[in-house]
């Protein structure tokens, strides 16, 4: 049974107070991936489907149990009739009238309850796996958005490194200029490119603040709470993760509810073909009444007479001719079977696909991962050999500006390809089976 939520979680408190410290705890991958799945909307919900589950079976077992009537009535008789006999008439009853009662009736046999009892508490094993199946969807969600919101800002970082060294040239030439050795159009191109590199940090900083209140929207948090990730989470990739060459289709989420959806189907083929069946029940009522020329019924000193009556019976319903319509109902059932089949086979085909193309990304990514380090090193080393020649007076400005762009460019290319090897890297655990992993 899913626990409801007693107290407030831990990294939430933790959350409220850092804001109130100014000293705030960094957000891993793990703690963000727990919050979501105790406050993502969706999540909740889905537990919430369980306990709905539960007491739809009660409901549909409460048809199998005896059900109790009471009823109760007063009735004053303004003109009472009569029954004539010859030429005697006899007065029909009294001006007042009360009546209580019971009735009792139990289910003796009802194939189409019986079939609902079971298909209500297969209805229970769905809710469970949807609830599951929307966890490791939010995983998959909140996962996705952390590392984006990490690549955005490994780039802001080197953005402001970029800021940093153009202002360190920007000095060197203001002094070249004031002494003669630098042109005007080298002042004024190297605050463009300054410029230019402010206006891309704005915006790379508004993209992160749009990222980082999707990643609290979709770990159910507040979008105003402050949140801090650590850099070094990002980390370093060298070497594939252990791929096999087929993976357990059968134990996956959505070819387990597919599979009780199926089931359900059959269940309701079943409950129309109960249609067919007759239904026996046991009844009984139990019941006073009264009578009185004057509204003391309830006196007892009155003028009210009383009676009691009761019955035990048994009704027998068989079914005979209903114009075809539980025939019909029941190819209609069959035809959801069927279609419930192609689901499953069209599922399990895009299982497989998903994982054989993510392994395909990983390799590819990993590729790229090494090549594009190269890259940067490569890149850097130039960027420094011409800073220095520049410094020499052995390199024009234009030089400088286009290694300081490859550089940026390489290592913004080296940034995007981590973040596709671990968006990749999600899609290989989710197609394993083994998503709620990250969790640990």
């Amino acid at each position: 049974m899913i626990k409801p939520v007693k107290s407030i979680p831990i990294l939430w408190l933790c959350l409220l107070v850092s804001t109130i410290v100014h000293a705030q705890q960094p957000l891993t991958l793990k703690d963000a991936l727990n919050f979501a799945i105790e406050n993502n909307a969706a999540a909740r919900k889905s537990r919430l489907d369980i306990d709905g589950g539960k007491f739809k079976t009660q409901e549909v077992r409460s048809e199998a149990l005896p059900q109790l009537t009471g009823n109760a009535s007063m009735t004053y008789n303004a003109i009472i009739g009569q029954l004539v006999f010859g030429d005697q008439a006899f007065q029909l009853g009294r001006k007042w009238n009360d009546n209580a009662g019971l009735q009792v009736s139990q289910q003796l046999f009802n194939q189409t309850v019986f079939t609902g009892l079971k298909a209500a508490k297969t209805s229970e094993s769905f809710y469970s796996l949807s609830a599951n199946l929307t966890e490791e969807q939010v995983i998959e969600q909140v996962a996705n958005n952390y590392y984006q919101v990490l690549v955005s800002r490994q780039q802001l970082n080197v953005i402001d490194t970029n800021i940093k060294n153009v202002k360190v040239v920007e000095k060197i030439i203001a002094n070249q200029y004031s002494n003669g050795l630098a042109k005007k159009i080298d002042v004024d191109r190297i605050k463009v490119n300054l410029t230019n590199l402010q206006t891309q940090r704005e915006q790379t900083i508004n993209a992160v603040v749009q990222l980082e209140n999707q990643l609290k929207f979709s770990m159910g948090m507040p979008v105003t709470t402050p949140i801090v990730l650590p850099p070094n989470e990002l980390k370093r990739v060298e070497n594939l993760p252990e791929m096999s060459d087929t993976i357990n289709i059968a134990g996956r989420t959505e070819m387990r509810l597919l599979n009780i959806q199926r089931e359900l189907y059959g269940l309701q083929r079943k409950a129309y073909i109960a249609e067919y069946y007759p239904t026996l029940s046991l009844t009984g009522n139990l019941s006073v009444t009264g009578q009185s020329d004057k509204f003391d019924l309830f006196n007892k000193n009155g003028s009210a007479f009383y009676y009691n009556a009761s019955a035990i019976g048994l009704t027998l319903r068989v079914p005979i001719f209903n114009g075809f319509a539980t025939r019909s109902r029941i190819r209609q059932s069959e035809v959801d079977i069927k279609k419930s089949d192609e689901d499953i086979r069209e599922r399990a085909n895009s299982l497989n696909l998903a994982y054989e193309n993510a392994k395909i990304q990983l390799r590819n990514n990993i590729n790229t991962i090494r090549s594009q380090r190269q890259n940067v090193t490569l890149a850097q080393e130039i960027y420094n050999s011409t800073q220095n020649n520049y410094n020499n007076g052995l390199a024009a400005l234009t030089d400088l500006l286009d290694t300081e762009n490859a550089l940026t460019e390489a290592q913004n290319s080296y940034t995007q390809a981590l973040l596709n090897y671990k968006i990749a890297e999600i899609q290989l655990i989710k197609s394993n089976g083994n998503i709620k992993s990250l969790l640990k």
